[in-house]
């Protein structure tokens, strides 16, 4: 192709309306043409940006990887210039440039530069607003990726959290469902006892008070499992034979044997087995109805998590903050990844720390952004967590210290930075502790990191004062 072809081409190019054809033409002067096949790459990741190009015929897009998947940042069209610019201080592509169609594109070394700053002066300007616009749409782009990222995070860790308590509500209903089913035969015994009211006021009271005790968490597991035993050997002495289920449930609300003993003795023999049949019903309803109300809780629980997380019924005005109420709601939200990764969480709080003049949902941000980080540093082998907190001065102080590897002492001035990240490709975008920097500063506040192997620590100092 002629190289007055080319320039006329180039000298088409509506962001180029108002640049002088001599400068083009010094550009043309300078460059090569180049033409790809359609699937062939034309920048790859990774690799240094040292040219500009001009796109003359056919489509390209730039893909970025994540996660083994390759995910579209745009096209480059007809008219369109990328590739190195002026005054750009990228370095080495953060994604690939892939031809769609058949394409032409005219190539500058951005070894002319220099004398294309000094002498072509009106298309230099085009070049820096091109390269102006184009970080702030990377930008836009990385920032609503990053939201993205983190909101998957959550919705899966809700949805993993959010299944445990809801098949528990399913599973105890059907239970209790199939349960109530024998209740008919068990009242026809019932009603057919010949008890007095003396008899059925001890009953009531023995098995009343247990329920009213409820189920000794705290109780261990051997003693526990030492009074079902004797439970089974009292009903199998009686006979009972296979009971396991009844001692269980009895074992479960503090029954002993000479609880057993006690009943026998007060209704007699005859009317121990109907007695003790409804005396099962009872507390295996209590027990099923207990399960659905802890698991209805556990899901309330988590919602209104989400709901202070979030601040949906909230304005975005500063107001006081509860800055432990902040950090519990976001390790509710994480808790599915604390399992996950195995790691023990350690609180030093101060119970007296004065509320903050803040923005809670933009704090929520800051120790989710933290938190996660610390998880994953600890994602292989687990780790103790850390939160404590301390009222210096006119200060509140919140210190996230987590026992992973450590950052390297040659980036750690770095981690602040928009878009650096020592993660893997596709398990970060740089932008997480970028977004914490900002938050802090809004605040007033301030951050600062430590960091050795086993012990990295982020300390915020905000002012408790603060208008």
């Amino acid at each position: 192709m002629e190289k007055t072809l080319i320039a006329d081409q180039i000298a088409a190019f509506e962001s180029l309306a108002n640049v002088p054809r001599d400068q083009v033409e010094w550009v043309v002067e300078r460059g090569e043409l180049r033409q790809e096949q359609a699937g062939n790459k034309i920048i790859t990741s990774g690799e240094p940006i040292d040219h500009m190009f001009f796109m003359l015929e056919g489509v390209s897009a730039f893909r970025l990887e994540q996660n083994g998947q390759y995910k579209e940042l745009g096209r480059i069209e007809v008219g369109t210039i990328s590739g190195a610019l002026p005054y750009s201080r990228g370095q080495f592509a953060t994604a690939n440039g892939v031809a769609i169609t058949d394409c032409t594109a005219f190539f500058l070394h951005k070894k002319y530069f220099k004398d294309l700053i000094c002498t072509c002066h009106e298309l230099t300007e085009v070049l820096v607003h091109q390269m102006t616009d184009r970080v702030r749409n990377f930008t836009r782009f990385q920032q609503q990726n990053e939201k993205l990222m983190a909101l998957g995070k959550l919705s899966a860790g809700l949805a993993h959290e959010l299944n445990n308590p809801a098949a528990a509500i399913v599973r105890s209903a059907e239970s209790l469902q199939s349960h109530l089913g024998t209740v008919p035969d068990k009242f026809k015994k019932v009603i057919s006892m010949k008890v007095n009211d003396d008899q059925i006021d001890y009953v009531n009271d023995l098995v009343f008070g247990k329920l009213e005790k409820g189920i000794d968490k705290s109780e261990s597991l051997m003693a526990k499992t030492e009074r079902e035993d004797d439970l089974t050997d009292w009903l199998d002495d009686n006979g009972y034979g296979d009971c396991y289920m009844l001692s269980e449930t009895l074992a479960d609300y503090g029954f002993c044997a000479d609880d057993l003993d006690g009943v026998k003795d007060n209704i007699g023999e005859t009317e121990f087995p109907s007695v003790i049949e409804w005396i099962d019903n009872v507390l295996t309803t209590e027990k099923m109805v207990g399960e659905i109300k802890d698991a209805s809780s556990r899901i309330s629980k988590l919602v209104n998590s989400v709901k202070s997380y979030s601040h949906m019924d909230r304005s975005d005005d500063f107001e006081q903050t509860d800055l432990h109420e902040g950090i519990h709601t976001t390790l509710n939200i994480l808790n599915h990844k604390l399992k996950k990764n195995k790691v023990e969480i350690v609180e030093e709080l101060d119970n007296e720390l004065p509320a903050i003049n803040a923005q809670p949902g933009e704090l929520n941000q800051v120790w989710t952004n933290v938190i996660d980080n610390a998880l994953d540093a600890m994602e292989n082998d687990g780790g103790t967590l850390k939160i404590q907190t301390l009222k210096q001065a006119d200060n509140a102080v919140v210190k996230i210290t987590d026992s992973g590897p450590g950052i390297p002492e040659d980036v750690k001035n770095q981690i602040f930075d928009p878009f650096f990240t020592t993660k893997d490709v596709g398990k970060g975008t740089g932008l997480g502790l970028e977004v914490v920097m900002k938050i802090v500063e809004k605040h007033k506040g301030r951050v600062s990191v430590e960091s050795v192997p086993g012990e990295t620590t982020f300390e915020f100092c905000f002012p408790i004062n603060s208008k």
